[in-house]
């Protein structure tokens, strides 16, 4: 295990104690995805996403992120304050080339696991899923950042984060997190439709997750907020007909895609 997955590792388990203890438009368009200055887009396109903002009330899955002195809220914030030291680490590299979903390193990961590279040339059928999921995201997911509204880790902080300060992070709320809610969701579905390589997509979205907070822009409950969202959307999904047919062409896509050659693999 690496030292970074053994803080995050360290701080979840502190979290499950804790809590133990205290507890002895050419398709069809539903919505249009709101705006989030945290996902970067891919190429512009008229795509939207399956559900709308009431498929799923977020808000009362999730409850609210933990309260800064809570046990809890103190372990999240020791977690952003020991990661900083991961600075100029593999890990940190890596962290930066997650943080864009499409272009950088995120999708590079479910390629790596599935031995095909994925893109809208290369496998359009697997791309346009992966999209409108990610545009679920911004649908499901705003409400409940806009709703909790908590302040992202490096607000008020001068320590170093993996990517660069802009003023949207003052007011693009942290939890939960995004990036997080892509990554799982994405691995779900990749799983099922490729169950053999289940071990290495369920790792890669775990992982896209976890660089939000080796970045410093993201607490550790961000992160587990964001996966449980994204879980409950990927089961909701599975009863939106555009969204099995859309799966069902994926399927037979990546049946017959070439095993890729020259894949650039993550190692962190």
């Amino acid at each position: 295990m690496t030292s970074s997955s053994k803080l995050l590792s360290g701080f979840a388990a502190v979290a499950v104690v804790t809590l133990g203890a205290c507890a002895a438009l050419p398709f069809p368009h539903k919505t249009q995805a709101p705006a989030d200055a945290s996902l970067a887009a891919p190429t512009p396109t008229k795509l939207s996403g399956y559900l709308s903002a009431t498929d799923i009330d977020g808000k009362a899955l999730l409850g609210p992120p933990p309260s800064p002195d809570s046990l809890r809220g103190r372990a999240d914030r020791e977690a952003y304050e020991q990661t900083r030291s991961l600075q100029g680490s593999p890990r940190w590299a890596q962290a930066i080339k997650d943080n864009d979903i499409w272009q950088g390193g995120a999708l590079e990961r479910y390629s790596c696991a599935l031995g095909v590279r994925l893109g809208e040339r290369e496998t359009p059928a697997v791309w346009k899923l992966l999209h409108r999921t990610e545009l679920d995201v911004r649908t499901v997911g705003t409400p409940a950042k806009n709703f909790y509204n908590r302040t992202r880790p490096m607000i008020g902080d001068d320590r170093p984060i993996c990517v660069p300060r802009e003023d949207w992070m003052r007011t693009n709320a942290s939890y939960p997190s995004g990036h997080a809610m892509v990554g799982w969701s994405w691995a779900l579905i990749l799983t099922e439709i490729q169950p053999k390589a289940a071990d290495g997509l369920m790792s890669a979205g775990k992982a896209v997750g976890d660089s939000r907070a080796i970045c410093g822009v993201h607490y550790p409950s961000d992160i587990e907020a964001g996966r449980t969202l994204a879980a409950a959307m990927v089961a909701r999904l599975h009863a939106d007909a555009s969204f099995q047919a859309d799966l069902a062409a994926a399927k037979a896509e990546l049946a017959k895609a070439p095993r890729a050659e020259g894949l650039s693999c993550p190692t962190q």
